[in-house]
């Protein structure tokens, strides 16, 4: 009998022990499940459980990236949040609040970028050039192995669609990736944002990837020079003209700032430059006797609000506009003033001989008369 209880209570214990998992709701337990991080997206994805009246995500990163974004819901029932401005290379805790039941639960993703420290590529830079053309650049971290082969991808919409890998690399001396060539961009739009994402491999260890704050597109545009430099002269001034350089955007020139360069050739003395905003008109005067034949000019541009110039336009040379001719009129009045001056000059002559003649008879010579005789 008693070995007949004994192994009752062993079935039960049994029983107890790979039984169903207690009830989440019974238990006080979070409902949110999978929580898992796509660094490359920065999308933060999870699951529930059961049902929830209300959620959030947040985000700890270094360097600060204060967002709370609304979670949404893909068809599987499966909710996520995008951080596209925060930066995750240096790791991020991220967080989802949820209220289930009446309750709130929260729980924590403590994210690492996993590979070896000072493995990922440094100093990277991207440019627009020619409308249509972009290069990128960067170097091999400074604890990188000598095998690690980097990769670039770059995409313009928040949720990748248009991901592409980079189709020319340029490669270094050790035959590592450390540029990029897009030879053909999308159809422009003023909007567009620019991401990037450069991950590694090496046989050696593993890689930490580098990700950035989106690229805004119009300002990463190194304009052409300014097209159809001129100057002509008006008789008094040398008129310098030039056209806005064609540029991928559809934007104001508003924003354009142009940077003038007069110099004297062959002389080591330099003239302070002269800047000037697209919202002028493309012109700017020089008096001639400013401007001489060893004088050149030259002008490039570039969007206001960063430094990233044009290359220099042609540089133009005063040579062949006329000086001012300040000959022809000053002879002409000295001609006139002698003229003048010899007419008056013969009328007191004839006053004064007459006044000479008829002296004797003319007691009471008036003053005008003698005047005349004095300046004589």
């Amino acid at each position: 009998m008693a070995f007949l209880l004994d192994f009752v209570s062993l079935l039960v214990l049994l029983s107890s022990a790979c039984g169903e998992e207690p009830d989440p709701a019974q238990e006080n337990v979070s409902p949110v499940i999978n929580m898992k991080l796509d660094p490359r997206k920065k999308m933060l994805i999870w699951n529930n459980r059961r049902n929830v009246t209300w959620q959030e995500c947040k985000i700890d990163t270094h360097p600060s990236c204060p967002t709370s974004p609304i979670p949404q819901v893909k068809d599987n029932n499966t909710y996520f949040c995008v951080f596209p401005n925060c930066v995750l290379h240096r790791g991020a805790l991220l967080t989802i609040n949820v209220t289930a039941d009446g309750d709130v639960f929260q729980r924590e993703l403590a994210f690492r970028n996993s590979g070896k420290e000072g493995s990922r590529a440094v100093n990277f830079s991207c440019l627009i050039y020619n409308i249509r053309f972009m290069n990128c650049s960067w170097m091999p971290g400074p604890a990188a192995p000598a095998d690690v082969q980097y990769r670039l991808y770059a995409w313009t919409s928040t949720y990748e669609d248009d991901e592409v890998e980079c189709p020319h690399y340029l490669v270094g001396s050790t035959g590592t990736h450390v540029g990029c060539h897009f030879d053909e961009l999308a159809e422009p739009k003023s909007t567009d944002n620019y991401f990037f994402f450069v991950n590694g491999t090496s046989q050696e260890t593993a890689i930490q990837f580098l990700d950035f704050t989106p690229f805004k597109a119009t300002e990463m545009e190194k304009y052409n020079p300014p097209a159809n430099l001129t100057i002509s002269y008006n008789g008094s001034h040398h008129i310098i003209r030039w056209d806005n350089p064609e540029i991928r955007f559809d934007i104001s020139s508003y924003i354009l700032c142009y940077e003038l360069d007069f110099q004297i050739k062959g002389s080591s003395s330099k003239r302070d430059p002269v800047f000037q905003r697209g919202s002028d008109k493309n012109v700017y005067l020089i008096p001639g006797s400013a401007a001489r034949a060893e004088n050149t000019f030259r002008v490039r541009v570039k969007y206001a609000y960063k430094d990233l110039w044009s290359d220099w336009s042609v540089t133009l040379h005063f040579a062949g506009h006329p000086e001012p001719d300040f000959r022809g009129p000053p002879a002409a009045l000295v001609g006139l003033v002698v003229g003048a001056a010899a007419l008056l000059i013969t009328v007191l002559m004839f006053l004064c001989t007459r006044g000479s003649l008829q002296r004797g008879g003319l007691r009471n010579f008036t003053p005008l008369h003698a005047v005349g005789c004095v300046l004589c």
